[in-house]
């Protein structure tokens, strides 16, 4: 997939995008962006921007300060799940808190598509809940099709980028060899050398 094939909602400068649906949730945890400072989803214009444009809700729709916050639990809490895939340990109960009751609260429907194939969607399309659920199917689609283990988060706590590892032996660690990688490696060098 190249940069001008990536959907408007996707970060422009996505180096290694997941295949779709499951790019819709890298994309969503990349609207934190450590390494430049910001954040998608720090305040309700922003978010509703970024969830309308990635059809998460719908046009017209509001964001609570609560759906705020809890927009960016299950961020986190999906953060937490990566940092797994990437090595790190496994996600506490809080970790998982708000994923737990997106989850618990999720209705889904069986669809049949034009091909014949039987997906679930979210009982709520265009709300919030829907969007959040939405995100939690691809997750439960890309956990069985084998394809959620190469979803990872960048190895260095300065960026913590979310990206698509497309190794072989699926060992990548870092987002960009170039410059987190190289970063990462100097750190342990003088480090070593002190």
């Amino acid at each position: 997939m190249t940069a001008t094939a990536l959907p408007s909602w996707a970060p422009p400068d996505e180096r290694r995008p997941a295949p779709e649906p499951l790019l819709l949730v890298q994309a969503f945890l990349n609207t934190l962006d450590l390494d430049l400072g910001t954040d998608l989803l720090a305040d309700a214009s922003s978010a509703l921007a970024w969830l309308t444009d990635a059809d998460l809700i719908g046009p017209g729709a509001t964001l609570t300060a609560h759906d705020l916050g809890l927009t960016r639990q299950v961020r986190a809490g999906i953060r937490a799940l990566l940092s797994h895939n990437s090595g790190g340990p496994a996600p506490s109960a809080g970790d998982l808190q708000a994923l737990s009751v997106v989850a618990e609260a999720c209705l889904a429907r069986l669809a049949l598509d034009g091909s014949g194939q039987l997906r679930l969607l979210p009982q709520f399309p265009g709300r919030l809940e829907g969007g959040l659920v939405r995100l939690l199917l691809v997750i439960r689609d890309a956990q069985l099709d084998g394809t959620w283990q190469r979803l990872k988060i960048c190895s260095n706590d300065d960026c913590r980028w979310s990206f698509y590892d497309r190794s072989r032996n699926r060992q990548g660690t870092w987002c960009d060899m170039a410059s987190c990688g190289n970063r990462m490696k100097n750190r342990r060098f003088r480090a070593r050398h002190r």
